[in-house]
């Protein structure tokens, strides 16, 4: 695996969406490199961060109603 396609799975990963050999594959290349593990790092601080300062509000239902729609779109 190569740094690129290592990033390109990086959001699965954190959202432990990859099966188990893709899953391997990747944690072996972030222990091999220094430059997409400090990336991985980042990200998985920057999402345990925005889930602790997120946890104890909750959207205005507007707000709900708009991303319901968009996510619909898709």
């Amino acid at each position: 695996m190569n740094c690129e396609e290592s990033m390109e799975m990086l959001w699965q990963f954190l959202d432990k969406e990859l099966d188990g050999g893709a899953t391997g594959e990747l944690q072996r290349h972030l222990e091999e490199c220094r430059h997409c593990f400090s990336k991985a790092e980042f990200e998985q601080r920057l999402r345990a961060m925005v889930r602790r300062s997120c946890s104890c509000e909750q959207a205005p239902p507007e707000l709900r109603e708009r991303l319901s729609k968009l996510i619909r779109l898709f």
